[in-house]
């Protein structure tokens, strides 16, 4: 009896001194539950990491294009819109950081605030997902919409988030210091709204997780694309197909445009898509290659997808 009460008590002590899995940013295994079925290159902490040309690509492309795409794949809740931008009229891509804010209780903001400090971080835990930041990031936080007192970034956060991604960020809350930040280089974000006050009352429950942004779900390396208009979360599974697919629909949509101010549509204003007008198309972009953003295959093998076989 004694023997086993001693290995019981040594087996308590054991688990007592391995270190608690961290709770606030996501594991990897957490991170590969989630992304699954991205076959493709990932960070060391196993978010997706999509190619660094298709985020340039990206910036090129409609959203109403990128939509269509993904409402055809069953992917309806991807689009958010109602921001306001530091830079409305220039676009922004990136891989997406997620983040989760909560409003604040005291329970939940000690043990978060004794594992950030078991884990070296510093600052306020508004600042934790900055530093984890990669270039052609986008951070993505989801603030529950709070504004005043809800202004997860000042000019100081705001040149870090600079400095790690040389993107910017999403946020669905507030933010303060918005006329400094519209001076850091490598800088733009979207949010909803202005306010002077500082952040208060919210704590950081969770960094790269699954987080909604107005109607959209995002997950992280999703690519984000954010326009004057809106800001769409593209899944990285989809990313390639989707971008190729917008591109597609843009040469499309310049052909038509050609053949409507040169006369030669007659009233099929908006395409009338035919085998021969694809004929047209196909001729169209050999006289000017320098159109394509895609590979010729891939435009030939989308060209096959969307002309009428009769």
């Amino acid at each position: 009896m004694k023997t086993l009460l001693k290995t019981a008590a040594m087996c308590c002590m054991a688990v007592a001194v391995v270190p608690a899995l961290a709770q606030v940013k996501m594991t990897r295994e957490q991170m590969m539950f989630y992304t699954s079925d991205w076959k493709g290159d990932r960070f060391p902490d196993g978010r997706p990491k999509i190619a660094d040309s298709l985020l340039e690509r990206a910036m090129s492309v409609s959203i109403e294009d990128v939509w269509d795409y993904l409402r055809g794949k069953g992917y309806n809740c991807q689009f958010e819109a109602g921001w306001q931008s530091l830079h409305p009229d220039k676009p922004f891509a990136g891989r997406a950081l997620t983040a989760q804010y909560m409003p604040l209780r005291p329970d939940m903001e000690r043990p978060i605030l004794a594992e950030g400090k078991a884990e070296g971080r510093v600052s306020g835990n508004n600042s934790w997902p900055i530093n984890e930041l990669q270039i052609g990031d986008v951070y993505v936080a989801d603030g529950f919409s709070k504004i005043i007192e809800g202004t997860l970034i000042g000019s100081n956060l705001g040149s870090g988030i600079a400095a790690h991604s040389h993107v910017g960020f999403v946020f669905d809350a507030g933010i303060r210091d918005a006329e400094e930040n519209r001076e850091i280089e490598n800088l733009n974000g979207l949010y909803r709204a202005y306010d002077p006050s500082a952040w208060k009352d919210m704590i950081l429950t969770a960094i790269n997780a699954p987080v909604r942004i107005g109607r959209a779900t995002v997950l992280p390396g999703d690519l984000v694309l954010a326009k004057k208009d809106g800001v769409i979360f593209i899944p990285a599974i989809l990313a390639s197909e989707a971008i190729a697919s917008a591109e597609f629909t843009n040469l499309e949509d310049a052909f038509n445009f050609e053949l409507n101010r040169s006369g030669k549509n007659g009233g099929e204003f908006e395409g009338g898509w035919t085998a021969k007008k694809y004929d047209a198309l196909a001729a169209w972009i050999s006289e000017h290659p320098d159109k394509l953003k895609m590979t010729h295959a891939e435009f030939d093998a989308i060209l096959a997808k969307r002309k009428p076989r009769h």
